[in-house]
């Protein structure tokens, strides 16, 4: 395809209808060629991406077409609706921030390592405020034990406790995408790491210990050191849905058990010859485990279908709709 016009941007902020770029180290609006609206919604720019675009330096440039992506974050609106949400493009890693206080939830981690390995990037928890906890090496095995593919570092950076550790991550040209809640530190983590406020944080209420939310928008944000750091909006809940791969892979132990199982279909129940049920009357494998598999596995098949029954709808009203 002849580029000869076009140039090579990164998608720094998705607006209501305007896209700002990051070409060349200066900011621009741009906006969608005609034939995206005609396109699957997951084709649609977001932050992260890189994109062909021809440049205006009078006015609003063109989006043409989205470069192949290395890796991609979505996850169901809501987890309620179906609809799916595409929040990151192209980070190399997703850091899981949680703070060591009532914030801390073993089921959200595995929730958002789930995600992060089936959009290809690599989970890192930071359980952030290592100060204010007495026994931080109990949550570092805790989080350690849901998946061999997570990488766990305990900080505070206030202090500086642990930040020497994350310097492997922070290397010029790689990306980073941040998930947590509001609150968990993730603001003071960066401007801790890049020496300087680039990022505003906010106080913790002290009746529940939850921050209030200072990111409202995805954005990325290129640090002197040749690193871009994608901030998302704090949540609280994650659902699942098209995530069967990044459940497997969180819970390869799990599944390699299964694989055991004298039957095929086996439940893990009733059945004679289970490997499931003799890795948990072992120890090898504890209850809340299994059942944290089999809820993030029956969510996942459940908005799946919610998704495919709303796409299908979808696409029936833009062929039949405008007809009537």
């Amino acid at each position: 395809m002849n580029r000869e016009n076009e140039k090579l941007a990164r998608v720094i902020e998705v607006r209501k209808n305007y896209f700002l770029l990051d070409l060349d180290d200066k900011e621009v609006l741009a906006k969608l060629k005609g034939s995206f609206y005609e396109a699957e919604a997951d084709a649609q720019p977001v932050v992260g991406d890189y994109v062909y675009v021809i440049y205006n330096p009078q006015g609003d440039s063109l989006i043409t077409e989205v470069k192949e992506r290395t890796s991609f974050l979505q996850r169901p609106d809501q987890s309620k609706t179906g609809v799916m949400q595409y929040m990151v493009a192209n980070a190399d890693y997703t850091f899981i921030v949680t703070s060591l206080n009532e914030d801390y939830s073993y089921n959200r981690i595995a929730r958002y390592a789930s995600v992060a390995l089936q959009g290809g990037t690599t989970p890192v928890v930071i359980l952030s405020k290592s100060d204010l906890c007495n026994n931080v090496g109990r949550y570092i095995r805790e989080v350690e034990s849901i998946s061999d593919r997570i990488r766990v570092h305990a900080i505070s950076a206030i202090y500086g406790i642990g930040i020497d550790e994350l310097k492997e991550y922070f290397v010029s040209g790689k990306t980073i995408c941040l998930l947590g809640s509001s609150g968990a530190g993730k603001s003071t983590l960066i401007n801790c790491i890049a020496g300087e406020e680039i990022m505003k944080t906010s106080e913790i209420r002290e009746s529940d210990s939850e921050g209030r939310h200072t990111t409202t928008h995805r954005q990325l944000i290129k640090l002197k050191n040749g690193v871009s750091v994608i901030d998302t909006p704090g949540m609280r809940e994650i659902g699942m849905a098209e995530v069967s791969e990044g459940i497997d892979d969180t819970f390869a132990d799990i599944r390699e058990l299964e694989s055991q199982c004298r039957f095929s279909d086996c439940r893990h129940d009733t059945e004679p010859g289970c490997a499931v049920k003799a890795a948990i009357e072992s120890g090898e494998l504890t209850r809340e485990r299994l059942m944290l598999y089999k809820n993030l596995g029956a969510e996942n098949i459940k908005n799946h279908a919610k998704k495919k029954e709303i796409s299908k709808w979808a696409k029936a009203y833009k062929k039949y709709g405008m007809v009537r």
